[in-house]
């Protein structure tokens, strides 16, 4: 397996776990060294250049990668890498483990995604493009978000992350710099709620090994990743009508659905991730086997039977929970940081791993040089 990405990316750092839990022999490529080459369930670090411009330095990189390290399947670790990898797999010698590109443009399509949603009964914030025209007519605050964050040709450095504004003309600056990057604006109804999400392994039109999972603490706040999550029993009704939206979009393969719900109890589908994610550790601890599931359905092999994850596991991304600490000091700091600290206890962890201590060791020490720097 090739697990190719930015070098500290958590979600795949916790799939390169579960991979060689699984038996596979793992392999990362990255542009730089850093988090993913410091585990000890790599067996060997490649460098991979970011899939920008042309794809040429991309794809060059992923088959001298294949070569070395004679992989069989290459996944894509993010929006930009995941959709590169479909994009380019002609041009690479080995199987991809994400579906074909006109699926993959179509899941990261933030305009049409809401449409898909709406025609499978999940409710959807209103989305338009963030056009001159649009933006005269917005009413109230708005989330400004990329319509999608990668395409072919191009060559911003990195991902444009969504942010919220109070109103339209607040929303113009950052409306401006996504146009300035080459890429496609679009403004969002903001959803106020608790963010929650849906995941499993999609094939044969049915979503296996289920994990539902809750998020009461998010950073950056208030519109960043689980910086806590717990798991939950799987809504039967929300799990139905997310078959009927993955069906018609012709998705297979792993899938984390986000919802805010607000306190009406409807869950607004936010975004779609074809992908590794952030917090992919809680699903591997409380329904083991999602990855290796993953890459067994793209080789061909049997794939065991996947029942719903165990409710009630907790997870913890603790130096994100403790920025968060800093930032909203709930009942004040200390009280904050000892309760973020009683979390973390028995929870599973985004990147410390007593038996993989080499990516905190490694992320510990580039914050402190940062600091120094």
């Amino acid at each position: 397996m090739l697990v190719v990405g930015t070098a500290r990316d958590r979600g795949a750092l916790a799939a390169v776990r579960a991979l060689r839990r699984g038996g596979w022999s793992v392999g990362v490529g990255t542009p730089e060294p850093g988090m993913l080459g410091a585990s000890r369930a790599a067996r060997a670090r490649h460098e991979v250049p970011r899939p920008r411009g042309d794809g040429g330095a991309f794809v060059d990189g992923v088959r001298r990668a294949v070569a070395e390290g004679g992989y069989d399947l290459v996944f894509g670790a993010g929006d930009d890498w995941m959709a590169a990898v479909s994009a380019y797999r002609r041009h690479l010698p080995a199987r991809t483990a994400h579906p074909d590109p006109p699926v993959v443009a179509a899941a990261l399509d933030k305009m049409g995604l809401a449409a898909r949603a709406a025609r499978a009964g999940l409710a959807a914030p209103r989305t338009v493009p963030a056009t001159d025209e649009d933006l005269a007519a917005w009413q109230g605050p708005a989330v400004v978000k990329c319509r999608a964050h990668w395409a072919p040709g191009q060559t911003r450095p990195h991902r444009i992350e969504a942010r919220l504004h109070r109103d339209a003309d607040s929303a113009r600056r950052q409306v401006r710099l996504i146009r300035a990057a080459g890429a496609e604006a679009v403004l969002q109804e903001p959803v106020r709620g608790r963010l929650g999400a849906l995941i499993g392994v999609f094939r044969d039109g049915r979503l296996h090994g289920r994990v539902q999972q809750s998020t009461p603490r998010l950073w950056p706040t208030p519109n960043g990743a689980s910086a806590r999550a717990r798991t939950v029993p799987v809504d039967e009704q929300l799990a139905a009508r997310a078959e009927v939206l993955l069906r018609e979009l012709g998705w297979w393969g792993l899938v984390e659905l986000q919802f805010l719900t607000g306190d009406d109890g409807v869950p607004h589908l936010i975004d779609l991730n074809g992908r590794f994610y952030g917090s992919l550790s809680l699903a591997e601890a409380a329904r083991p086997g999602l990855t290796d599931a993953w890459a067994r359905l793209v080789l061909g092999r049997p794939v065991p039977p996947l029942p719903d994850a165990r409710p009630g596991v907790r997870y913890t991304w603790l130096s994100g929970d403790l920025r968060r600490a800093r930032a909203e000091r709930r009942g004040g700091l200390a009280a904050d940081v000892a309760e973020s600290l009683r979390w973390s206890l028995g929870a599973q962890h985004s990147v410390w791993d007593l038996r993989d201590p080499g990516p905190a060791w490694h992320l510990l020490t580039w914050r402190l040089a940062r600091r120094r720097g």
